[in-house]
């Protein structure tokens, strides 16, 4: 009898860690590293790196990630059905079955409540930027998705939102180049992952997202080559025009680099699916990443 208990007790204590660990699942660790862009403004503040600005980068980045997981638990859950035609998003949570649709709701309503309010507590317009990148998102998730163009600019958007709560929780600012740089290299990337899907989904596209309908190869290909030149040249203004160091100019090529390598692997490669991932799978990429913040960081702060 007692052994039954026991093992009644271990199953449920199993049961709960699964669940658990399919909750994290659900907030998508993995791509987390989109919101390292928080850091941006610490980055490029000398007079903010300190104990107290790396706080609250941290507290930042960390409700960033909270929100943009409750996008991810509803965004998953609206799309439950379709995901289970895809042959890498079948393998979610709730897409294989394996999570319970209302707790993964309950689960991400509460994490949005608390987030939001810590959000507030910590800075007013920080808070209003989180409320407005959940807006957002949710109105994609739900609608916005489907709209050729539109789509690509919306994800685009959530990337520089990123970038400027960055700068409200330190109460610094950036200039409008660095903003677009930012804004033009998130569509750069957010057009590979369209490009990606299409290929990947040739035959049978619409059934997995309808507005992959609307776009082919070619326009894709152009879209990306012109938002390259605009990443570059939005970056190489903002290290003349800024008011840090002139020797930001030193960090160009590096940027170019970069951009070349990211062409190189959609075009040639065949990648570009999860550019979250390329960031770890990729030595070119990883490498002129370490490379670009060291390098930042030695000038700024060596005044050069």
């Amino acid at each position: 009898m007692e052994l039954g208990k026991k093992t009644i007790q271990l199953d449920k204590r199993v049961d709960l860690l699964e669940t658990i660990g399919l909750l994290v699942q659900l907030l998508r660790p993995r791509q987390w590293s989109k919101n390292l862009l928080v850091f941006g403004a610490l980055a490029f503040s000398v007079d903010k790196m300190n104990i107290a600005g790396m706080k609250e980068s941290v507290i930042a980045f960390l409700l960033f990630c909270c929100v943009s997981g409750c996008v991810y638990v509803l965004n998953d859950y609206v799309d439950r059905a379709v995901d289970r035609l895809h042959p890498d998003k079948m393998k979610r949570p709730l897409a294989s079955g394996r999570l319970n649709p209302v707790v993964a709701l309950i689960f991400g309503g509460v994490l949005l409540v608390c987030s939001l309010t810590a959000g507030f507590y910590q800075n007013l317009l920080f808070g209003l930027l989180l409320l407005a990148y959940f807006v957002m998102n949710v109105s994609y998730s739900l609608k916005l998705k489907h709209f050729v163009i539109m789509d690509i600019m919306i994800i685009a958007s959530g990337f520089g939102m990123r970038a400027v709560g960055g700068g409200l929780v330190l109460e610094t600012s950036f200039t409008s180049w660095f903003l677009l740089c930012v804004f033009f290299l998130s569509l750069f990337l957010a057009i590979g992952k369209r490009r990606h899907e299409l290929l990947l989904l040739e035959h049978d596209k619409g059934s997995h997202r309808k507005v992959l309908m609307n776009y082919s190869e070619p326009l894709l290909n152009q879209l990306s080559g012109v938002v390259s030149a605009m990443t570059i040249m939005c970056y190489s203004l903002y290290t003349f025009l800024s008011s840090q160091s002139i020797y930001l100019m030193w960090t160009i090529p590096c940027v170019i680099y970069g951009m070349f390598r990211y062409l190189y692997l959609i075009h040639v490669l065949g990648k570009g699916g999860k550019p979250e991932a390329l960031l770890y799978e990729d030595r070119g990429i990883l490498a002129c990443t370490v490379v670009y913040g060291i390098t930042v960081v030695l000038i700024l702060n060596l005044q050069l």
